[in-house]
């Protein structure tokens, strides 16, 4: 596979791994072109869970949706439910699902605040992330 592929497929992998945790109402979903900084990844998608559960449903459906649709798995996954964050390692993109009191605690967006942000569309009803979490927080 050229260079060129793999960047579009990590880039459409990033897109829909946060498309995924819209869909399931994460809020705050970032996604930073690592590719410029880091040899390890191509992308992360950082986004913010309600609670520890939701951080759960989150990650079970990316996995889920994505083995179902392109038969990926995740390389590695790390669950601290206890640290309020869930990691799930797809190589050339990685998903960080975070409760908001972990993500300001670790603050991924600082320590990577030189990466290029993607320019991720609208939540598919126009409601899901921001407005959910608003009237359901």
């Amino acid at each position: 596979m050229s260079d060129e592929a793999k960047v579009s497929g990590s880039e459409a992998l990033a897109r829909e791994i946060a498309a995924i945790a819209d869909a399931k109402a994460a809020t705050e979903i970032v996604a930073l072109d690592m590719r410029p900084l880091v040899s390890y990844t191509d992308f992360l998608v950082v986004c913010t869970a309600r609670n520890e559960r939701q951080a759960r449903a989150i990650a079970d459906e990316v996995k889920l949706k994505l083995k179902q649709e392109g038969g990926l798995l995740p390389g590695g996954s790390e669950v601290s439910e206890a640290a309020g964050w869930i990691v799930l390692d797809y190589l050339d993109c990685v998903l960080h699902v975070f409760t908001a009191e972990a993500r300001e605690r670790y603050g991924l967006e600082e320590l990577w605040r030189e990466a290029p942000r993607l320019d991720l569309a609208a939540s598919r009803d126009g409601v899901r992330g921001h407005l959910y979490g608003a009237a359901h927080g």
